[in-house]
């Protein structure tokens, strides 16, 4: 490629990051004078890229708005994250049009690398391995993860049908407060106005999403991520567990996370360490039991079951097959 050549397309990819990029500027990037910048500019102008030029103070180029580029133009480090990133969120069924549409992006991307390039992404691929199997997670629909982005971003009200765990199918206008990745699935939460309160829906049981008139301002406080993780540790479920560990807050959220139990904290008092171990009560939901005893004794930490005495049945029994295990020959 000539390097003159090299120069015009490095010149639309610096326009194509957004924003006015001022002469002065173009031409030390491009290493080359304004005069040159200028030329390289009529270029991109005969090639019918609409390059604008801005006027005044703090004028320069920039590509008009709503102008749709040609085909990306990625470097290797660029090309190598993006596939990456489709590998990964396949992996975590983190993406929000399904499997198929990831494997085709995949592809298109694949067929313009250089071979070298290519070559280099297959071999990284090939050794590559997980920890864990691609989860088996339903996409949301990206229309509705789009329009629920727009409803966040602007605060507008948003109608949504949505299908619950039992199946059961309501109509609900919500404010939506953020859009949460979690654990493999997406998650919007916001103010129910059906009921007045806060609730978190998974984004893939809405079938439609419509933007209504009006707004409504975010609430202070937690910030979205944080409701969603409250709101898994205090959903209605079978058993309600509580119990006093004492131990840091860094030793219990290790076993316990903020999506699984609540923790009581409390401001130290003067003088006292923050990090200090001390009892701190733990609070949790579980439609079952029988996870909780090996979780408590990989804290090895002392706690008190509170209730429901079936824990504690439980936790002796476990102890108990620990120490016959340990018994035997």
């Amino acid at each position: 490629m000539p390097r003159s050549t090299g120069r015009v397309l490095t010149l639309l990819e610096l326009l194509q990051s957004g924003g006015t990029r001022t002469v002065a500027e173009l031409a030390d990037r491009l290493g080359v004078d304004g005069r040159t910048v200028r030329r390289y500019v009529d270029q991109l102008v005969d090639l019918d890229v609409p390059v604008e030029s801005v006027r005044g103070r703090y004028g320069g180029y920039r590509l008009a708005p709503g102008y749709r580029l040609p085909p990306l133009m990625l470097s290797d480090d660029e090309a190598l994250a993006v596939l990456l990133g489709l590998v990964a969120g396949r992996r975590a069924g983190l993406m929000a049009a399904g499997h198929t549409a990831s494997e085709t992006a995949s592809a298109k991307i694949r067929r313009v690398l250089p071979k070298h390039v290519a070559h280099r992404l297959d071999t990284l691929l090939e050794a590559l391995t997980f920890t864990d199997q691609p989860g088996d997670f339903d996409t949301p629909d990206a229309g509705v993860l789009l329009t629920m982005a727009d409803a966040v971003r602007h605060r507008r009200p948003v109608s949504i049908r949505y299908t619950d765990r039992d199946g059961r199918r309501s109509e609900r206008t919500l404010h939506a407060y953020g859009i949460v990745a979690h654990a493999g699935r997406w998650y919007v939460t916001g103010k129910d106005e059906r009921i007045g309160e806060d609730r978190t829906f998974r984004l893939d049981r809405i079938a439609d999403a419509r933007t209504l008139p009006g707004s409504f301002e975010a609430p202070v406080g937690p910030g979205p991520a944080q409701r969603v993780l409250s709101g898994f540790a205090t959903a209605e479920y079978r058993h309600e567990v509580t119990l006093r560990i004492h131990g840091t807050v860094d030793q219990i959220r290790a076993r316990l996370p903020a999506g699984v139990a609540s923790l009581e904290e409390h401001e130290p008092t003067v003088g006292e360490d923050r990090a200090a171990e001390r009892w701190r009560r733990v609070e949790l939901r579980a439609e079952r039991l029988d996870w909780l005893p090996p979780v408590l004794a990989s804290l090895d930490r002392p706690f008190v079951v509170e209730r429901p005495g079936e824990l504690r049945d439980l936790v002796s029994a476990f102890a108990d097959r620990l120490a016959s295990y340990a018994r035997q020959a």
